[in-house]
């Protein structure tokens, strides 16, 4: 017999006190109620009820058995849940929150076509530089760049973040050449504030980690105005690739040291636990992994 539905049969004969009423729970007779018990008896090898006309109680192993029987029914419960949400179509309000140049430069343009897959989802997105939480302010998921501290929120490692070192070329004409990084302690050096790039910058050399303290007369906590102010020949920057690609292509900007790498950051999409996962987030996930998994991309 089917052996998880003869165990469900003896969780429901112990939780309702007899043969008859889990019968009657189960729509099926009390002489097949203790069929499944006998069958199940048998293939464990060990008696789990004692029986009378009038009562019945479990044994030692019965109780034993009742107490897991009952963990592993409402693990394929679940199990189930999350099989009928998983083919539930998505739908209703996503809350996201990211940092603003990724928010703004690669997430944005990414959830169109998330959208257009998904029309039943309407998409709320925040971009803000500061750590957001999560769970008191109703996030459904966020994307956190930079190493993670201790967290009880589930977290999805995507690709790292590239950076790149840039100025524009009217800068370069007019100040010493850069061969290395230490010679950054002589040139404008734009800090980005909200992360420890707003005072030091660090390099990958042939003997490991270059860290170089910088400074400079501009700093901001927006991508886009230090691309703005580099543009117009103020300093240099160390800003997401993405952001800065286009000008590099067009020459507007020129890339610097290209043989000190600066070391990526880790990028993560981190979401609240949840045993029963809605269709919107799952679908989310599941974009935000095939989509920013394997891209090429930049910082905070």
């Amino acid at each position: 017999m089917d052996k998880l539905l003869s165990m469900t049969v003896f969780v429901k004969t112990v939780e309702l006190g007899s043969l008859t009423a889990a019968g009657e729970a189960m729509n099926m007779s009390s002489q097949l109620v203790g069929k499944h018990l006998r069958s199940l008896e048998q293939y464990l090898g060990v008696k789990l009820l004692h029986r009378t006309t009038r009562r019945q109680h479990l044994t030692d192993f019965g109780a034993t058995y009742y107490a897991q029987a009952q963990n592993i029914l409402l693990e394929v419960a679940a199990a189930e849940d999350l099989a009928a949400e998983t083919r539930a179509i998505p739908r209703g309000k996503l809350r996201i929150n990211a940092p603003v140049t990724f928010g703004v430069n690669a997430l944005a343009p990414a959830l169109i076509d998330y959208m257009k897959r998904y029309p039943a989802v309407t998409v709320e997105l925040t971009v803000a530089n500061r750590m957001v939480d999560v769970i008191e302010e109703g996030f459904d998921a966020v994307f956190r760049i930079g190493q993670l501290t201790d967290s009880s929120l589930i977290a999805r490692k995507l690709a790292p973040y590239r950076l790149a070192l840039c100025a524009a070329p009217g800068y370069l004409q007019s100040h010493d050449p850069i061969k290395k990084p230490e010679d950054l302690s002589t040139h404008e050096c734009m800090g980005f504030l909200p992360t420890q790039l707003r005072s030091q910058w660090t390099f990958n050399g042939q003997q490991g980690l270059i860290s170089v303290p910088v400074k400079g007369q501009f700093t901001s906590d927006s991508g886009e105005a230090m691309m703005a102010a580099a543009r117009a020949g103020i300093g240099l920057i160390v800003q997401p690739l993405e952001l800065v690609q286009s000008d590099l292509e067009s020459g507007i900007l020129v890339a610097l040291l290209p043989e000190y790498p600066i070391p990526s950051v880790p990028m993560h999409l981190l979401y609240p636990p949840d045993r029963r996962m809605t269709p919107k987030l799952r679908s989310f996930i599941d974009f935000t992994l095939a989509t920013f998994s394997s891209s090429q991309t930049g910082l905070l």
